[in-house]
């Protein structure tokens, strides 16, 4: 008995039989829809009582990807995708047309540097050594456009470190940004799933100046902090001057809205050093 193998398993995989259901003959019961096996069948799968599954499948898909790429945790970095690197926009006065135009466009060029805050805070992030069982800890993880979330992954790229991309499907045409690593690049079709993954492993979130999308995911963030749903990480805000005059942080606790406690859950920096050693102390003073 000491030579007996005792297989694996018995049944075929599901792969093998997608194969040899392709193969089959082509009679009327075979081309039917009907006779499609259910996981090959995509418009079965797209079908609008089969969303609770889709959701499931777009749960399970990244966190299967992440595990087996040995990340245990991440450094989120939202931010706009209309805050291009400075050069760029520069080119932005040149193409304004009236007084309003321009204005808004030296907004954006003064609100440009952060491009190269985020670029750098990335890079520090992505020096983070791996723990002893070979996890990968603060890998940087963007929304995979462009912009700030560019700059994020770039700077993961420039030191040599793989990072993430959560992309999502939307009307216009887009795709992801050139240093999103092909392999950690996904695309969603949920908000809500995307904004999960989002925050199943964040360890840290920095929060650039952003429009609507990065308003929807960093206070969906202070929400879950303040009501107790996840353990406090750090939230550091970028650009004090542009986060006090789109949001009145003072009015909220004035009106009773939050307490002034709530506003300790954020820290407001500018610049990638000065981001990065808050979370290293964060962690440190929780040794």
């Amino acid at each position: 008995m000491t030579d007996t193998k005792v297989p694996s398993r018995v049944f075929r995989g599901a792969k093998q039989e997608a194969e040899a259901a392709r193969a089959q003959l082509s009679t009327p019961q075979t081309e039917h829809p009907a006779y499609r096996l259910a996981f090959q069948d995509m418009e079965f799968l797209l079908r609008e009582d089969l969303r609770p599954v889709r959701f499931q499948l777009e749960l399970l898909k990244p966190s299967l990807l992440l595990d087996e790429a040995n990340i245990a945790s991440t450094f989120v970095i939202y931010g706009s995708a209309r805050i291009p690197e400075p050069e760029k926009a520069e080119v932005l006065l040149d193409l304004a047309q009236d007084d309003k135009a321009r204005a808004i466009a030296e907004r954006i060029v003064a609100k440009s540097h952060y491009y190269d805050v985020a670029r750098e805070l990335a890079f520090h992030a992505s020096q983070f050594p791996d723990d002893l069982n070979g996890k990968r800890h603060f890998v940087v993880c963007s929304g995979g456009g462009p912009s700030i979330m560019e700059a994020a992954n770039r700077g993961a790229n420039e030191a040599g470190a793989e990072s993430i991309g959560l992309n999502i499907v939307l009307p216009h045409e887009q795709a992801p940004n050139p240093y999103v690593t092909p392999a950690l690049s996904m695309q969603f079709h949920y908000f809500a799933l995307r904004k999960m993954h989002f925050l199943l492993r964040a360890r840290a979130v920095a929060v650039f100046p952003g429009g609507f999308g990065t308003f929807d995911e960093s206070f969906e963030l202070l929400t879950l902090i303040q009501t107790g749903k996840i353990e406090p990480i750090p939230v550091l805000f970028y650009g004090r001057e542009f986060w006090d005059r789109v949001v009145n942080w003072d009015a909220l606790v004035e009106e009773g809205v939050i307490s002034e406690r709530d506003l300790d859950l954020i820290t407001f920096v500018e610049t990638a050093e000065e981001g990065w050693n808050v979370v290293k102390k964060f962690y440190e003073d929780r040794k």
